[in-house]
């Protein structure tokens, strides 16, 4: 019999660094392998964001800088706070991809290290099913379709035969990199996040709803010609006030109504093509965009109106984070995967569908 099948309590660390956030988790399996009653834990959510003065965006050299600096403290500061020393940790899970190269790179390089240092086992995590599988755990939703939206990816994902199968994405920039461009335009704040501040605007706006471009085609989006044309709306008023489409004077808050409401209807369309597709009433939110108020209200219109639900988690679980590897590579090693140490790469293009879901039948 396995060793690994034996034991009743299992506990990985995760390593994420796709991006402008630094995130150390370490999570907890208990009962038998495969089991329905099989419980996890989160143990410990440690998060670091690199943020960027208004109006710039985070430059890879300088977010794989930042991740190098604090990644050792932050996991000194996972274990404390779950109370545990380094027997207790059964595997070391990091982000492969995808995401932005430089600090992929500098995170693969910190959980190789301390995969060698530890002498543990090296898990390599695709970073979508991370999101995937944690909001599967915190939420208890079954067999939803899931909307994955964040800066660097918006696809609507299902699973079947041991994959999850992509139904729709974006055939140019992901909805997450439309709204924080579009926050540079304005200058507004990267602090905490410039979508969340986005958000923040837009809910003192809506007396004018300004006309931008609807590009869904047919299961895809593209988000590119909208974020060109609320950029020249942007520009027009600065220089001139601007005119809505009655003549009345809009404001960038306004302006970020208008992008919110367009953007995310385009969303809600494809995924409720898709819940009609599969035979699926249920919807899953999962990355950074997901903790959008106004996303999660606008789709559980459209999926009470099919008799359905939305499940979607807090900003811990959406916004890039630790806790999502640790579980996600968990679940892998316990089917038997491993990553050795010489193919221990990472990669800014790995596709969520070419990841074996073993896990689940």
């Amino acid at each position: 019999m396995d060793p690994l099948a034996k034991k009743k309590r299992r506990i990985a660390l995760g390593c994420e660094g796709s991006a402008n956030k630094l995130g150390i988790g370490i999570i907890l399996h208990e009962g038998a392998i495969g089991s329905p009653t099989a419980t996890a834990t989160v143990l410990s959510n440690i998060r670091h964001t690199f943020v960027s003065p208004p109006g710039t965006g985070f430059l890879p050299k300088d977010t794989a800088h930042h991740h190098r600096t604090l990644f050792a403290r932050l996991a000194k500061q996972a274990l404390a706070d779950a109370a545990l020393g380094i027997a207790d940790v059964d595997c070391i899970c990091y982000t492969r991809g995808p995401g932005m190269g430089a600090p992929l790179g500098a995170v693969a390089v910190a959980a190789r290290t301390l995969a060698l240092l530890w002498g543990r086992p090296l898990v390599g995590v695709n970073h979508c099913v991370g999101h995937i599988e944690m909001g599967r755990a915190i939420t208890g939703a079954d067999h939803p379709v899931v909307l994955y939206v964040s800066g660097g990816n918006s696809q609507v994902i299902a699973y079947a035969e041991q994959r999850y199968r992509i139904f729709g994405e974006t055939l140019d920039i992901a909805v997450g990199n439309c709204l924080d461009r579009f926050a540079r335009t304005l200058a507004i704040s990267n602090d905490p996040a410039p979508g969340y501040n986005i958000e923040q605007l837009a809910k003192r706006g809506g007396r004018v709803l300004l006309d931008l471009p609807y590009a869904v085609k047919g299961m895809d989006c593209s988000f590119s010609g909208i974020l060109t044309r609320a950029e020249e709306l942007a520009a027009q008023m600065k220089a001139n006030g601007g005119k809505g489409p009655d003549g009345e004077p809009f404001t960038p808050a306004d302006l970020c109504f208008s992008l919110q409401e367009t953007v995310f209807a385009m969303l809600v369309e494809i995924t409720e093509r898709a819940m009609a597709h599969v035979g699926s009433n249920q919807v899953l939110i999962v990355g950074g965009v997901g903790c959008n108020e106004r996303l999660q209200e606008m789709m559980g219109l459209m999926a009470a109106d099919r008799g359905g639900s939305v499940f979607a988690t807090d900003e811990r679980f959406c916004i890039d984070n630790g806790i999502m590897i640790a579980h996600a590579g968990l679940l892998a090693y316990e089917t038997g995967f491993r990553t050795p140490i010489e193919e221990s790469t990472c990669t800014q293009r790995f596709r969520t569908d070419e990841v074996l879901v073993k896990w689940r039948k």
